[in-house]
């Protein structure tokens, strides 16, 4: 279960300065890897790590070269973490054991629901009436896709994921809910990845809608009607609520709320635990955590950030008294 490093190379290219009859057993950190693992560096900060590391061979930059050199073989090619990214697809192709039935014996697909030949279905998954999978997608373990919804090309869903429960649409009425029927469906686009246990909304009008190339994480909610442009990234946890509006290229990190009915335009980034409150028309980074301190001091600042308000008005005020003192 090994790969040669001519081969590697072979199939991702890049320039390998070392013996390419070499072969490494595993994939590994700089700082645990063996003679026997291929290991990496991204970041320049870690070129100690490097100097040290009793790796076989190592990926890096250009900038990195002379620190390589002196330790061993290496792969050179500009982008180390993409490199390595590829050579992960690479080792797992290589590596894979034989597959299993395409749609797996447990799974439970109703017959006016179509599965692309191409597709693959896992255990315990559902697929419901008028539902479409998309060529080359796989299904892990226990996903159901209700009614209606539609998923593109190439897309990878984790076990547990829910595509098409209702939205949370209620009115209030004498002290009771009365159930909004959600009568829209979620449309996946082509390459989505989503992880396990999230959940997607379908509409309660028109359609959720996740574009193309969209990451998802483990335990993310999306709400109804909420979309999602092409290539945006979501880490674990976040919550979306119904009607909001995400650009492409957006990332948001763990743990962040974004509240309904706001927009984000393309190329926002969102700090881990953030909560968006109100739309952001401009690409940046955006950060809305308050800083973790002891409980005691935490206390002392949430009470002053009460009366911020009231100290900004005191401060105007004796501003204007000095400027018409001035005056005067």
């Amino acid at each position: 279960m090994a790969l040669r490093l001519g081969a590697i190379v072979e199939a991702l290219g890049g320039e390998l300065q070392g013996d390419p009859a070499l072969s490494v057993e595993r994939l590994a950190p700089l700082a645990t890897a063996q003679p026997d693992a291929l290991s990496f560096l991204s970041h320049p900060k870690y070129q100690k790590e490097l100097a040290a590391s009793k790796a076989g061979c190592v990926i890096v930059s250009p900038a990195m070269k002379e620190v390589a050199q002196r330790r061993g073989a290496f792969i050179l090619t500009p982008d180390p973490y993409l490199y390595f990214a590829r050579l992960t697809q690479l080792w797992k192709r290589s590596h894979a054991g034989a597959q299993g039935p395409r749609i797996h014996p447990s799974a439970v697909i109703d017959t006016d629901a179509h599965v692309d030949p191409s597709a693959r279905v896992g255990a315990l998954c559902v697929v419901e009436r008028g539902a479409r999978i998309g060529p080359d997608t796989v299904l892990k373990s226990r996903v159901t896709v209700s009614e209606g919804c539609v998923i593109g090309a190439r897309c990878l869903l984790h076990p547990g994921v829910v595509i098409g429960a209702d939205g949370f649409g209620l009115a209030p009425h004498q002290g009771a809910w009365v159930k909004i029927e959600q009568l829209g469906a979620v449309r996946i686009g082509d390459d989505v990845e989503i992880g396990a246990n999230t959940c997607v909304d379908r509409g309660a009008l028109e359609d959720t809608v996740i574009e193309d190339g969209v990451k998802l994480d483990n335990l993310i909610q999306i709400g109804h009607n909420v979309r999602i442009g092409k290539n945006t990234a979501m880490a674990g946890c976040v919550g979306v609520a119904g009607s909001a509006d995400i650009g492409a290229n957006c990332t948001i990190g763990g743990g962040a709320i974004v509240l309904g009915h706001l927009r984000m335009a393309d190329g926002v980034h969102i700090s881990a635990a953030t909560v968006v409150t109100r739309s952001i028309l401009k690409p940046g980074q955006y950060t809305g955590m308050f800083p973790i301190d002891d409980n005691a001091a935490w206390e002392r600042n949430a009470a002053t950030l009460k009366q911020l308000h009231a100290l900004r008005e005191r401060l105007k005020a004796l501003e204007k008294s000095a400027t018409q003192d001035r005056q005067s």
